[in-house]
Formats: C-alpha cells, structure tokens, sequence
C-alpha cells in the first residue's frame, strides 16, 4: 500500500540579530508542537504571500519590528512522526522599532555562542548550526 506524503507546512523563519550581536529566540508555549522549546519567530506562508511578506508580516505581529531589509540563509524540510515542515529561513539584516515578544511567550537576546544550550525542535538545529558557521567563517 503507497502512502502519500501530506504536503510540508511553509514557514518563513526570522534570524533577528542586534547590535550586540545577540539572536532573538522565543520559547514555544507548552499546548504547542513542540511545546517548551526555544525557535526562531517566524510563521506560516499564507495562500498568496511570498516568504518575505509572510516573514514581515509574522515578525510585526510576533516581535513588533517592521523589518527593512533580509537575506536567505538556508532552506530546511524537515519530517516529524505528525507532519512535514519546510523551514525558509532569512537573516534580518535591518529592522525598525525594538525586538519584543507579543503573544505571551518567554523569550530572551542569546549570544550566539550560546545558542547551542537551548533546547530547540529537530527542524531548528540546521539554523543554529548555519549561525555557528556564519561565526567562524569571519
């Protein structure tokens, strides 16, 4: 008998980055997939949106920043036991007004040598090893 794949939830994930060189990251409410880790803020691509609309439009309601400028970073599908993420994820390279969480969860500046002590889902370890990368490649 041939299963068929259900087709992968599109998520534009957001690297936000301050001057101090800080990642801004948000810990997942327990009732969610996923529940009690540390992501990335980011949303799902809405029918009729390209990832950059999706991602300005999920870190103004997320973070609160409206963000100026963005850069790819990576491309992740990932497959969990319940369903199939395909993670586009970007570098916020310019933002206006201050990085906040706006819908209750934790969330807190790392330093990104520090990355590495969160708990994050499967599907965000590629980021936080494209990060860790990006820091020695300077």
């Amino acid at each position: 008998m041939k299963t068929e794949k259900s087709p992968a939830v599109h998520v534009a994930v957001g690297v936000i980055e301050n001057e101090q060189g800080e990642i801004f990251i948000a810990q997942r409410h327990p009732d969610q997939h996923q529940g009690g880790k540390w992501e990335f803020p980011g949303g799902k691509v809405e029918p009729g949106e390209n990832v950059q609309q999706a991602l300005q439009r999920e870190l103004k309601e997320e973070c609160g920043i409206d963000v100026t400028d963005m850069a790819p970073l990576t491309v992740i599908e990932h497959q969990y036991k319940d369903k199939r993420v395909l993670l586009d994820v970007w570098w916020v390279l310019t933002y206006d007004g201050e990085a906040r969480q706006l819908e209750g969860q934790d969330w807190c500046w790392v330093d990104k040598n520090q990355l590495d002590a969160f708990q994050f889902p499967e599907a965000n370890q590629p980021i936080v090893e494209c990060i860790m990368q990006s820091l020695n490649a300077y």
